[in-house]
């Protein structure tokens, strides 16, 4: 039994550890494109930097697969934008979509709390939500948010940004 447990924890791990895409792989993957690159751009690509003036293939093998992609005209040029985005769960300090004290049935419970539907506490620092409960919700929901974008105008970088998460 436990071998079988062990073999199928090895295959998962396996599977997940797979889909990851990391520069290195990125590099193995596009080694011909990587070769090309200038030693300058192939040093920046390998830490997963990137700079003005580098083609689409440098940024992909050095950031990766983007979220999004945005087309639209700058200046009467054609522009590609690459978004890339993190995810986190939903509920922030102070609930759903930031709803604080008074919102939303939200009550202040202080440091007690009060016991759930299901007879267990459910306590949220100082704020408390009666209508959420992990026996029936045990999954937040997500929300993405984007943290970096890069802009091209024919094949070739001409804007980069790293965004910070507004909270």
């Amino acid at each position: 039994m436990f071998s079988w447990a062990l073999l199928a924890c090895i295959a998962t791990g396996a599977l997940v550890l797979s889909g990851c895409s990391t520069i290195g792989s990125r590099i193995d993957a596009n080694r011909a494109a990587f070769d090309q690159l200038p030693p300058q751009e192939r040093t920046l690509v390998s830490e997963g930097k990137i700079q003005g003036g580098m083609s689409q293939e440098a940024v992909y093998i050095a950031w990766g697969q983007p979220q999004q992609k945005a087309v639209g005209l700058v200046r009467g040029t054609p522009t590609e934008t690459w978004v890339y985005t993190l995810s986190t769960a939903a509920y922030g300090p102070y609930g759903y979509g930031g709803l604080g004290y008074g919102y939303g049935g939200w009550g202040y419970a202080g440091r007690v709390g009060f016991y759930g539907r299901h007879g267990h506490r459910r306590f949220y620092g100082a704020f408390v939500d009666p209508y959420w409960d992990p026996f029936y919700y045990p999954f937040p929901a997500t929300v993405s948010y984007p943290v970096k974008t890069v802009s091209f105008q024919r094949g070739r970088v001409v804007a980069f940004q790293y965004l910070s998460p507004s909270y």
